[in-house]
């Protein structure tokens, strides 16, 4: 059995799968080795397997073994493994170390990396994979690679013809289960004579 992987905010008493065994007289449901931590029971007659308290992430994968055994025999029995997966869920959203940055850029320099950007988010997996994007770049004036986060100006800046301040809103998202998390920085980028 391989049944569908538990959220790791699972209840103790959730339903986890039905095992069942083909026999003519009634069996006996019990779960023999490799639930050393106790997260399973079995009822003894239907064959259904609940999990007792609330699970712990690192200690998932569990392959445990359920064994129904002739209710008038108990020489008479078949095993089979049981293998439960738990998921990650998303619980933080990207974090940057402050949600408001300066940086200064001269005027008439080309295209040109401005600040690098960095969040964290303490999940795992996936959940903890961050991609950067910009809510405002003022046109196409500024971009940033999603990957590392860096942020460019894609034009030059003239100091006597255009605003010397931008505000850019920098974003890192999640790539997390059910669903992505984003955090967020105002870059404000001043244009120096």
């Amino acid at each position: 059995y391989h049944p569908a992987p538990l959220s790791e905010k699972a209840l103790p008493d959730t339903f986890v799968v039905q095992t069942s065994a083909l026999h003519s007289v009634p069996v006996s449901y019990t779960i023999v080795s490799g639930d050393d931590r106790g997260y399973f029971m079995i009822h003894s007659s239907s064959g259904v397997i609940r999990t007792t308290k609330n699970l712990k992430l690192e200690d998932f994968p569990v392959t445990f073994n359920v064994r129904a055994t002739d209710s008038t025999d108990a020489d008479i029995f078949n095993e089979v493994p049981v293998k439960v997966e738990v998921i990650d869920e998303n619980d933080f959203p990207p974090v940057f170390p402050s949600s408001l940055l300066e940086a200064a850029l001269a005027e008439n320099l080309p295209a040109t990396q401005i600040v690098q950007l960095k969040a964290q988010d303490n999940d795992t997996g996936r959940n903890g994979f961050l991609t950067y994007g910009i809510l405002n770049g003022h046109g196409l004036k500024f971009r940033i690679d999603e990957t590392t986060g860096v942020l460019y100006s894609n034009t030059t800046f003239d100091y006597e013809e255009e605003p010397t301040e931008y505000q850019v809103v920098v974003y890192a998202e999640d790539d997390g289960i059910p669903e992505k998390k984003r955090g967020y920085c105002t870059v404000v980028i001043k244009i120096t004579d």
